[in-house]
């Protein structure tokens, strides 16, 4: 019986790490025109995705610079990229509404000095 015990110790994930994003877009919603919210899908696109997908797609970073700027690895903007991008094309092609989801839902911070910060 302790044996058992002792081999169902659960393992927590490491803790999210804080990303930096610029813009303040919580509370905005895009959805098709003429259709009430609550007769439509909504999908939650988080801050830090909108930002990767800022940065990369809108500036033209490269993933490896929109990281730095993020304070993020390359790999985590690849997946937030996918993910916004996923999110994006199904929200356009199903006419479901694409609703940005604040700091406050998804542990981003607004980090718009890094940059200074990170030449001193």
């Amino acid at each position: 019986m302790k044996a058992a015990a002792a081999s169902t110790t659960e393992m927590s994930p490491r803790p999210k790490k804080q990303r930096c994003c610029e813009g303040r877009f919580s509370g905005q919603i895009f959805k098709p025109n003429g259709i009430p919210m609550r007769n439509i899908q909504q999908i939650s696109l988080f801050r830090d995705e909108l930002e990767a997908l800022r940065l990369c797609d809108l500036e033209g970073l490269f993933q490896e610079q929109a990281g730095e700027r993020m304070g993020v690895s390359r790999g985590t903007v690849q997946r937030l990229l996918a993910s916004a991008r996923r999110k994006t094309a199904e929200a356009l092609v199903s006419g479901a509404a694409l609703v940005l989801a604040g700091e406050e839902e998804d542990g981003t911070a607004e980090c718009r000095d890094q940059e200074t910060a990170a030449a001193s």
